[in-house]
């Protein structure tokens, strides 16, 4: 029997503030499943017209799979947020672009008819569970020249970046790191990051004062607003000398998780679930894994072509701020300003942090709720570089279009 493809929707995301790595953050005694779980329970409560036994499936990336990232996180997640017993789940790896591919996945099997709606996120407790940790890559790829030894450390293929788009300066990286804490603190001040995070209670340790006691996290950690170029100029290049490469134009090492609804548009009219972005195209692209920050590029040309779209079409970009420097040269091959206005209107990675498998979901919920206050906007972008040589792009179209009418 044929089946007919189904339209397949973003219906609500949400995520945790997002936290700096290590023992002096705020989610240092917070199991990384926990914040899988939290941001399972929001997602129920803001959609109280979703009955959870309709839920088809809980799909959850995580880069670093053991310990309380392990265990097959979407099933385990998802008992423990309280679904019922009979709704399946599974865990993803596709290092930065793990939460992003959870929703192409679970959207795929949306639009065959297998599931009707979905869960689809993802989690980084890079604290708990550096990038790396319990990874024996194979002694081939070094030995037999398959790929350089800077591939396998992500800060050195951002100076590889730099190293092709001499153009890109450290001044330049710098500039944007600026903007994205800038643009970051006004969405703040706006209120339009509050409305999708979910309050985390947190155990807090005070090792110097010997006192443990709980606080309530309401906003991402990393950010540093303030940040000026005289700030970020003195900054150590810790992965070469001389480099242009700084924790400063970067995305730090951060802890955090996502989720998100994905439904076909008809069931969610039929369940009266909001419809915030309609699914176009998306598409995944290899590159030398020594220069990962281009990858957004090869990734994005697949996704137009599939649309029929070109870049001029896309009216939002929601880009994955891994480093400044890969920002600049998406920007740099299409032609497009450092500082359009198009471009991650909220700030991105380099303020809110990078917890490398959940941040795919950030970029989706930041592109649905620029939708909704600009119906002008036809077509958005979503876009990530990804580890070891890949890059990763979904268009989706604005629901609340109005023809563009400013």
């Amino acid at each position: 029997m044929p089946r007919t493809v189904r339209d397949v929707v973003f219906v609500d995301g949400v995520r945790t503030p997002f936290g700096k790595a290590g023992p002096k953050g705020i989610y240092h005694e917070t199991r990384a499943d926990d914040l899988v779980v939290k941001a399972i329970r929001e997602l129920l409560r803001r959609n109280p017209g979703l009955d959870p036994k309709k839920i088809d499936e809980v799909a959850i990336a995580a880069t670093t799979q053991i310990g309380d990232q392990g265990l097959t996180i979407g099933r385990t997640a998802g008992i423990l947020a309280g679904l019922p017993q009979s709704v399946p789940g599974y865990s993803i790896d596709r290092m930065c672009a793990g939460a992003l591919t959870a929703v192409t996945s679970v959207a795929g099997s949306v639009a065959f008819g297998a599931y009707d709606i979905a869960v689809a996120g993802g989690v980084e407790h890079m604290g708990r569970h550096p990038m790396g940790e319990g990874v024996d890559p194979n002694p081939r790829f070094v030995s037999e020249k398959l790929v350089d030894e800077s591939a396998l450390f992500m800060g050195m293929t951002a100076e590889n970046l730099h190293d092709r788009y001499p153009q890109i300066t450290k001044q330049r990286a710098d500039e944007y790191a600026v903007r994205s804490q800038e643009k970051a603190a006004k969405a703040y001040a706006n209120g339009k990051i509050q409305a999708d995070l979910v309050p985390i209670s947190v155990r807090r340790t005070n090792p110097e004062a010997g006192e443990t006691g709980w606080g309530l996290v309401t906003a991402d950690e990393p950010m540093r607003p303030g940040t000026t170029l005289e700030n970020l100029s003195g900054l150590k290049t810790p992965f070469r000398v001389h480099g242009r490469v700084t924790a400063g134009n970067a995305a730090g090492l951060n802890d955090g998780a996502t989720a998100s609804l994905i439904a076909s548009e008809d069931f969610a009219r039929e369940n009266n679930l909001p419809v915030k972005m309609r699914l176009v195209s998306y598409s995944f692209a290899g590159v030398e894994p020594e220069v990962m920050g281009y990858g957004p590029i090869p990734a994005t040309e697949k996704a137009l072509a599939q649309a029929g779209l070109s870049i001029s079409d896309i009216g939002l970009f929601e880009i994955n701020e891994a480093f400044a420097v890969q920002v600049l040269a998406f920007l740099d091959h299409y032609g497009i300003a450092d500082d359009d206005e198009r471009v991650n209107q909220y700030g991105g990675a380099i303020a809110f942090g990078h917890p490398l498998a959940s941040s795919g979901v950030r970029l989706m919920t930041q592109l649905a709720r620029q939708f909704e206050e600009q119906p002008h906007v036809r077509y958005g972008l979503n876009t990530m570089c990804v580890g070891f040589g890949m890059g990763a792009t979904v268009i989706w179209e604005n629901p609340h279009f109005d023809g563009g009418n400013k």
